[in-house]
């Protein structure tokens, strides 16, 4: 049972939005009667507030006693209005301002309810308080003896008159300082999280929503409601046990996500205290997790390196040399990250964007910063082909700039290779991209500072830790379209910062995509369909054995194109076992569009970038995992032109797992789909493979975004 420490007569509490969340204790003390009378005028302090007032202050016992109601205080907003707040109207105002619903009080931001007895930590505070109502009416507001820290213990917000408030003295003042910063950003770690957890895009009727304070629950639909005589309010619908109804105000996303378990999650009554104690006990564990994970973290969290110092005007310059009109998602990935550089601590963070959504400018961005520092940059990238063409981008995007860059991969001879270790160990290159040959045991840098990883999910954990292992205060940028599990997983839950990138570029139309049994008439009918607007098609075949055979087949099976009136087709194939001075030919030759047909393995499905290639037919679908075949789906629609991609499959290899992940490509058709994709992807492996199989219970009974903002949280509370 909590402490009481005394009563009170009148209580303030504030919404959790960033604007309070800037504020310090003692300027909600300072500014009351401002922020009361702001409410008349502007309508997001009347929205953001709940301000509690007793009447008749002090007769609150002697009325209890009596059993009477006529001396009973009233719960106002302020004694000059006079309104009085129904119990119903009070929990929902709390729901409205973030507040989040618990079995018992203990972190700011949180609310409890026991019958007509409301527990509420304000964030606006540093003691949880609680109301006892007798029917619509309050009959006591109570400070209770309820803190996050030990350190916090018998203090309150403080006055900068008095150093008191609400009567209790301050001892610590350091320590409430302290807690107070560390309340603030957990809470601004939630909102953002929330954000993150709420894309809702694509909502069927039937899909699993986790609402936060009442559980799981299922979306059946929208419905529109007159309000007043001039206002109508749209609401998600979600449907709990005995068909029971939950009615979520369109606006108020940041409590919902989207369900992810292994099957379909058990749903329970609305206002049963079981998702309560639910909660709670996974909460448990997660903090147990999460103090595991901070400890295999240790050494990346101690290292330090000298902050980087921003070069406006060699930055500037560089930017004029931007074709294009950056999207508001690549300028919020290159802020955060000069955030990153800008700290002691060394940077982690994956830009998460869809494939052409502008990762590749991001990261040059990020080398010029490195070089400006006089600190070495290496891009380690999957393929040769793809270091080739990152190499020859990166020389034309900074030919006017004294940035020294080289290419390291199987295309130079050994005498070059020599020469270009050697020049890379007495600093006289700036920028080394190249492939896993970067992790060679004879390379050694001068001063590397900045690694960037493209196509992360193409690396083992082993190959990225390599470099890490030779230089604990190494900056890591990685790059991906469609994120591993484990990958996300650690993005999400703060051990990894994230960018999400889902603006597409100007002009960028998303994929048609089309899941259809195996055909020959269909396979023609599709390639000369693209052959007559003059385009170029990906034929994928993901067997080398027999990628030769294919190729014959797609030949004879397209002979007739100039006798039937249709363009020739000009078939060209390759695949990883050739040369790669063959391979770079035959790429070649494609991109100058002396070929228009290219049968190919899943090579290419790392950062090629032709903008005349917008048709591909996947022949064998079911062979791909869903990550993979969203990235392959990628290689076309490069441009503002229509593209087309045709996944087939065998009706023989129809399991349900290649259903539910064929299923998930065409629900995913929209433009910057990425992300949702390794979601869903997540959900498909199951989740419980990311930590270990002992967190799948906990991850299916509260869903797998629930538990990663927990995660989050728990991490940000014990990081220090």
């Amino acid at each position: 049972m909590n402490t009481i420490n005394r009563d009170i007569n009148q209580l303030l509490i504030v919404s959790i939005t960033p604007y309070f969340l800037e504020k310090q204790a003692f300027w909600f003390e300072e500014n009351l009667q401002k922020i009361l009378d702001a409410r008349h005028s502007q309508s997001f302090f009347e929205d953001n507030i709940i301000f509690l007032s007793l009447t008749n202050f002090g007769v609150g016992e002697k009325a209890k006693k009596s059993h009477t109601k006529v001396n009973s205080p009233k719960l106002v907003r302020d004694e000059q209005k006079g309104d009085i707040v129904s119990f119903s109207q009070f929990l929902r105002k709390l729901d409205e301002m973030g507040y989040e619903k618990v079995f018992k009080v203990a972190e700011p931001g949180e609310f409890s309810q026991r019958g007509g007895i409301i527990d509420v930590f304000p964030i606006n505070m540093m003691n949880a308080v609680r109301l006892d109502f007798l029917g619509n009416e309050v009959d006591s507001i109570k400070l209770l003896d309820i803190h996050p820290v030990k350190s916090a213990a018998q203090s309150a917000a403080v006055s900068s008159e008095t150093g008191q408030f609400n009567g209790v003295k301050i001892d610590d003042s350091q320590s409430q300082d302290n807690w107070w910063k560390k309340s603030r950003d957990i809470l601004k770690k939630r909102l953002k999280s929330q954000k993150l957890f709420s894309e809702l895009k694509g909502l069927k009727s039937g899909d699993y929503l986790v609402h936060l304070d009442h559980g799981i629950g299922q979306f059946i639909g929208f419905e529109e409601f007159q309000i007043s005589n001039d206002k109508k309010e749209k609401y998600y619908i979600l449907q709990y046990a005995q068909e029971d109804k939950l009615y979520v105000p369109v606006g108020l996303e940041r409590k919902l996500s989207r369900y992810i378990g292994f099957h379909d999650p058990k749903i329970s009554r609305l206002g049963s205290s079981l998702w309560q104690k639910t909660k709670g006990k996974v909460k448990e564990e997660v903090e147990k997790l999460a103090k595991e994970l901070l400890h295999l973290y240790a050494q990346k969290e101690t290292a330090e390196r000298a902050p980087y110092i921003e070069d406006k005007e060699l930055e500037e310059q560089f930017i004029l040399g931007f074709a294009f009109q950056e999207t508001p998602d690549q300028m919020q990935a290159m802020e955060d990250i000069k955030n990153d550089l800008a700290k002691a601590k060394p940077m982690d963070r994956i830009v998460c964007g869809d494939v052409g959504f502008g990762k590749t400018e991001i990261a040059m961005r990020a080398a010029l910063l490195a070089v400006a520092n006089n600190r070495q940059t290496a891009i380690m990238c999957p393929t040769t082909i793809l270091a080739n063409q990152h190499f020859n981008s990166f020389k034309k995007r900074f030919e006017k700039l004294p940035v020294r860059i080289a290419l390291l991969s199987r295309l130079q001879t050994k005498p070059d290779q020599k020469k270009i270790i050697k020049d890379l160990e007495e600093g006289k290159i700036d920028i080394i991209i190249g492939t896993h040959k970067l992790l060679s045991k004879d390379i050694k840098f001068n001063n590397l500072q900045l690694l960037i990883i493209d196509d992360e999910q193409k690396f083992g954990v082993k190959q990225k830790e390599r470099l890490r292992q030779l230089k604990a205060s190494l900056d890591v940028l990685s790059l991906s379209a469609t994120p591993i599990p484990r990958t996300i997983y650690l993005a999400l839950s703060s051990l990894k910062n994230i960018s999400l990138m889902q603006t597409p570029p100007s002009g960028r139309q998303a994929i048609k995509t089309e899941v259809l049994a195996y055909n020959k008439k269909t396979i023609k009918k599709i390639i000369n369909k693209e052959l007559k607007r003059k385009g170029q098609i990906y034929f994928l075949h993901n067997r080398v054995q027999s990628i030769e055979a294919k190729a014959e087949e797609l030949k004879e099976l397209l002979a007739l194109n100039e006798v039937e009136g249709c363009p020739k087709a000009k078939i060209s194939l390759i695949h990883g076992r050739m040369p790669e001075k063959k391979l770079l030919k035959i790429m070649d030759d494609f991109q100058k569009e002396k070929t228009n047909v290219l049968v190919a393995t899943t090579i290419i499905e790392n950062g090629l970038d032709l903008p005349n290639v917008n048709t591909i037919i996947i022949e064998d679908s079911t062979r791909l995992g869903l990550s993979q075949a969203h990235q392959i789906r990628g290689r076309v629609g490069r441009s503002g032109t229509k593209s087309f991609a045709y996944f087939m499959y065998d009706e023989r290899n129809l399991t349900p797992l290649v259903k539910a992940r064929l299923k998930a490509l065409e629900d995913a058709q929209e433009l910057g789909a990425g992300y949702r994709i390794a979601i869903r992807d997540l959900e498909l492996r199951g989740a419980g493979n990311i930590l270990g199989k002992e967190q799948s219970g906990a991850i299916n009974k509260i869903g797998l975004n629930l538990y990663s903002q927990m995660i989050s949280e728990s991490i940000e509370k014990f990081r220090n």
